[in-house]
């Protein structure tokens, strides 16, 4: 499972490069870099965001994802924040993905947090939480 409260994105690049078993020459040719120069980008703990898109281009794996789901977990949006006049797109906070699922169910079934303290801690709804325990456990 991914730790989503310390990202270190090299590490999870290389993990998906191992499974998609994708030759490094294909790789250097697609990011017109060395091999040398690849594989210092899996010791990167943060990567800039034109590479972080190529690499979940070419591994076909959303990486921003992993950052999303930190900050659905670590940084709660206050309500205040809806009422700012934008112009950038606004996103629902509470679609909440398997992995994220598999994450608070995981976090009850060890022990690890109470149900109340997910509910508190991460502000899913009651009801969200017994469904998932129903469901998934």
């Amino acid at each position: 499972m991914i730790e989503l409260k310390k990202i270190h994105i090299g590490k999870l690049i290389k993990l998906r490069v191992d499974e998609s078993d994708i030759d490094i020459l294909r790789i250097c040719n697609f990011f017109n870099k060395t091999e040398v120069e690849i594989t210092s980008m899996y010791l990167y703990e943060h990567l800039n965001t034109d590479d972080l898109l190529k690499w979940s281009k070419l591994l076909k794996y959303d990486f921003f994802r992993i950052y999303s789901q930190h900050l659905i977990f670590y940084s709660p949006q206050s309500s205040s924040v809806n009422n700012i006049n934008t112009k950038l797109p606004r996103f629902r906070k509470n679609i909440y993905t398997k992995e994220i699922i598999d994450f608070i169910v995981g976090k009850i079934v060890k022990g690890e947090k109470s149900k109340e303290q997910v509910i508190k801690d991460y502000r899913i709804p009651k009801t969200t939480v017994y469904k998932w325990l129903t469901k998934y456990r």
